[in-house]
């Protein structure tokens, strides 16, 4: 009598919440730095609009963390490189090529002069996105400690907060260090980014978690 070979292990169900939250985060990890080409006024601040996307990133990693864990969250947060470095490649590339003929050199200038970022730059970026990222998650997790939720606005913010400092002495300094002198606008740009990781980030964070606690809920 023949053997019948075991049934293999049913695979385990995709996270609906998880899968949602990736595509999001490697769409901001790209778009961030095409909106940084534009300043914006939020009253008395004035901000690079790639912040929005990079707060972004922060509260899709929190959210993340909450949900699933520091070591998912880790895990995308290194995934969201691959994006992020594909995007550079491919507008590098796309810059070298030779512009159509018929293509209005008007648009062309437009186009090279909001693409057309230097080595420098993106060397700047993805070091401080990498540092800043991961930090978040690690400040996010830690005071979490053992508890469940625990004062969810807070780890949100605090771990925000610092996180968002540190990116921006890094992009900055990497970036412009020895081009022009860098104290103030690295000092407006905290001051922004403190306001807004206060502000934006914690209820965000919350809603996110109960975003993707919606969705598993409804895939089971």
């Amino acid at each position: 009598m023949e053997k019948t070979a075991p049934a293999a292990p049913a695979a385990a169900p995709l996270s609906r919440a998880l899968f949602v939250f990736a595509l999001i985060y490697g769409g901001m990890t790209v778009l961030a730095g095409v909106l940084g080409n534009k300043q914006v006024d939020l009253g008395p601040l004035a901000v690079e609009a790639g912040i929005f996307a990079f707060l972004l990133l922060v509260i899709l990693s929190s959210a993340t963390a909450e949900l699933f864990g520091r070591a998912i969250a880790n895990r995308m947060v290194l995934i969201g490189f691959v994006p992020l470095v594909l995007s550079m490649a491919l507008i590098l590339t796309v810059l070298a090529l030779p512009a159509a003929q018929e293509m209005d050199p008007e648009r062309l200038s437009s186009f090279q002069l909001v693409l057309g970022q230097s080595p420098r730059l993106m060397i700047a970026g993805i070091i401080a996105y990498g540092t800043s990222q991961f930090l978040n998650v690690t400040i996010f997790s830690a005071l979490r400690g053992k508890g469940e939720g625990r004062l969810l606005w807070v780890r949100a913010g605090v771990a925000s907060m610092l996180s968002q400092i540190v990116d921006t002495v890094l992009f900055i300094s990497i970036a412009f260090y020895g081009v022009f002198p860098i104290g103030e606008l690295m000092l407006g740009q905290m001051l922004a980014k403190v306001v807004l990781s206060a502000v934006l980030v914690p209820p965000l964070v919350q809603l996110f978690v109960s975003l993707g606690r919606r969705l598993d809920s409804k895939a089971s």
